[in-house]
């Protein structure tokens, strides 16, 4: 059946990196005019379709095409890892997630690209991985601890903006990657939660089910 074969382990996952993978390729189309398309704290009112328009616009094609690639390597280990459908939710709410918590730090004025749902979908894939019934647990731990080790280097709760030799006059901004971090962290939490809420509700609604006379002795 098509609805349970998107319950397989991975292919939901795979489904949601291949299209952020497509969309920052397609980027590229509107580069030239990125500053009207990218998440600016000054035009959030007035332009809405910034909050999610700024996730999907880029500022050069070497931004977009590193960002594919990313996409392309987490949709790998999507798919390697078996990630689950819970995952790919999380993964999914993650994306407004992250971008809402741009506000949290003020000096972060304009700020584009898709490298904040993609250390989402690190930090999501690494609890993941870490809380399988597996061997290679260990493998989430690594991936964890190096984006741990990344954010870090970055200093997010330093300057707004930093300039890398690797991109060129395009600065970076440490804070959007941790943001998406802490949004991936943030879903996971809640899809748990709403698991164990479910859980909960199934388990009541079949002991109210129980007729008379079915209590203990």
């Amino acid at each position: 059946m098509k609805h349970d074969a998107w319950r397989q382990p991975g292919r939901l996952w795979v489904l949601l990196a291949l299209l952020g993978a497509a969309w920052a390729a397609l980027s590229i189309a509107w580069q030239a005019d990125a500053a009207r398309w990218a998440w600016d704290r000054a035009w959030l009112r007035e332009e809405p379709w910034r909050w999610v328009t700024g996730a999907f616009t880029h500022w050069s094609v070497g931004h977009a095409g590193a960002n594919v690639a990313g996409a392309l390597v987490l949709a790998a280990l999507g798919w390697r890892a078996g990630l689950s459908l819970r995952a790919a939710w999380a993964w999914a709410l993650a994306a407004p997630l992250g971008q809402w918590m741009l506000l949290a730090h003020p000096d972060l004025t304009r700020v584009a690209g898709l490298s904040g749902w993609l250390h989402a979908g690190v930090a999501i894939a690494a609890l993941h991985v870490m809380a399988a019934p597996r061997r290679d647990r260990w493998v989430g731990v690594l991936i964890g601890l190096g984006l741990l080790v990344k954010l870090g280097l970055e200093q997010p709760w330093g300057p707004a903006l930093r300039h890398e030799p690797l991109w060129g006059a395009m600065p970076v901004a440490p804070w959007a990657h941790a943001a998406g971090a802490l949004a991936g962290v943030m879903a996971v939490a809640t899809a748990c939660g709403w698991r164990a809420v479910a859980r909960a509700a199934r388990g009541s609604n079949s002991g109210s089910g129980s007729g008379p006379g079915s209590g203990s002795p």
